[in-house]
């Protein structure tokens, strides 16, 4: 093979056989996307973006969080500084994140979609500020002319239980893509925030049911959930977070923690718990009822610094890795719900790599006759989704569970241009597969091959999505 050219053609493929599997299978295949936040209203608007800031730094908090190492004030990140300072700040972090993941997306984002093919730097970011907000003008940089520069076929937004999905079907009225939503499940489970976000009262406006006692609360949640099903619905998503313990407890108990919750009365930590775990048995036992993929993202540790908190939100940026997953408890929760005849298909992600070989194995755990690949170990999540990260998660797939089933990428960001993280994690698997075939431990057979890149890149999520 040639010298290796900065991210050109054949970055990451380190063989004929990645370069014929990439450039000949994998590159044109459509992208199915289960997982992301991407704001669906710019898309049913086709938004025109008003500078390269908007599009691509200011909801980002991936590059948020270099900015913060790389010292930069907050006011230049999610303070009230304008969208070109904050970018021209943006320009001075770049540089610095060499070996990290944002380095290759940023320069393939501006390399691809605007045809710059110079770094960002300091020096550079006048030129580049300029180039790309002249692009973001024509009708062929809109929200949706980007999205069908990524060829993408299908994605799920995660939407909350109270959001107007309308918006979705705006979306996807005229574009070459379908827009669904899937329901992000986290308030129902966060007694602390009922009140403050008002979430029971939501609840009961919304489904027309008044909450006078725990049936009345489980009869609105299917009321939502038929509401989500109806707009095409097939994905669920819960955040488990770092330190999750699984407790049993009896419907009689959870019925009356949640009556204390109905009469303002405080829950200690352990009813708390019990509380929350009896809600996602149920949640996850209607999600079966509806044939829905269950998402559970375990492992984040979201309470880090309250000052950044304070001034960035809630999902800014400062999160880390938590501990280890408690596997037994993971496993408890999916028992329950196999003995109660309700565990749906699920996709486990976790964020500490410590636990990747365990979630792989508990694909092999609780297997369904009929049912290939009920149970997944999801991709590369969050922090996970750079280069060794993606090797490892592949690599622990197939060594204990079948990586031919596993359902492929998704970019679970907020940047439309985040769907070059499709072509990135594409160019490692057909590395690794390559070289599995130039290494003699898998045929050369070009049918067999097609056919497992396309399943994992396109394929296996598609029919996720789709119930089948």
């Amino acid at each position: 093979m040639s010298k290796p050219e900065f991210l050109g053609p054949n970055y990451f493929l380190e063989s004929p056989t990645a370069v014929f599997l990439f450039h000949e299978i994998a590159q044109a295949l459509p992208i199915v996307d289960y997982h992301n936040h991407i704001n669906v209203s710019h898309l049913a608007s086709n938004k025109k973006f008003s500078n390269i800031a908007e599009l691509w730094v200011c909801s980002d908090p991936y590059k948020h969080r270099s900015m913060r190492i790389n010292g930069v004030a907050e006011h230049y990140i999610s303070g009230a500084a304008s969208d070109e300072e904050k970018f021209f700040h943006w320009a001075k972090t770049f540089p610095k994140t060499m070996g990290n993941p944002l380095f290759h997306w940023s320069y393939l984002e501006l390399k691809n979609i605007f045809g710059i093919q110079e770094l960002l730097t300091e020096e550079s970011a006048p030129r580049i500020w300029d180039t790309c907000n002249r692009l973001l003008e024509q009708d062929d940089f809109s929200a949706r002319a980007l999205m069908e520069k990524y060829n993408v076929e299908t994605f799920c937004t995660s939407d909350n239980w109270f959001d107007d999905l309308k918006v979705h079907k705006e979306a996807s009225l005229g574009s070459k893509f379908t827009v669904l939503p899937s329901l992000r499940c986290d308030l129902a489970l966060h007694t602390d925030s009922w009140e403050s976000s008002q979430f029971l009262q939501q609840l009961s406006q919304h489904s027309s049911i008044s909450i006078d006692g725990f049936s009345d609360f489980k009869a609105a949640l299917r009321f939502q959930l038929d509401y989500f099903h109806e707009n095409g619905c097939r994905l669920a998503d819960q955040a488990l977070d770092a330190g999750f313990t699984f407790k049993i407890v009896s419907e009689q108990k959870a019925a009356e923690l949640f009556a204390k919750v109905l009469d303002h009365k405080e829950l200690s930590f352990e009813e708390k718990t019990q509380l929350q775990c009896f809600i996602l048995l149920f949640l996850g036992g209607e999600f079966a009822s509806l044939g829905w993929t269950m998402q559970l993202h375990v492992g984040a540790q979201r309470y880090t610094s309250s000052r950044l908190r304070s001034m960035a939100g809630a999902a800014g940026g400062y999160a880390s890795i938590g501990s280890a997953a408690c596997i037994t408890s993971i496993c408890s929760l999916l028992d329950r719900l196999e003995q109660n005849n309700s565990l749906p298909n699920t996709l486990l992600f976790t964020l500490n790599p410590s636990d990747n070989e365990a979630f792989a194995t508990l694909t092999g755990s609780f297997a369904q006759d009929g049912m290939p690949g009920k149970i997944q170990f999801g991709p590369a999540w969050w922090f996970n989704d750079h280069i060794e990260g993606i090797k490892s998660q592949l690599l622990a797939s197939a060594n204990y569970s079948l990586l031919s089933r596993f359902v492929g990428m998704t970019t679970d960001s907020r940047s439309i241009l985040s769907f070059s993280r499709h072509d990135y994690f594409r160019r490692i698997l057909c590395n690794i597969i390559g070289d599995w075939v130039e290494k003699g431990l898998l045929p050369k057979d070009n049918i067999y091959l097609k056919e497992l890149i396309t399943d994992i890149c396109y394929t296996n999520s598609k029919k996720m999505i789709s119930n089948e």
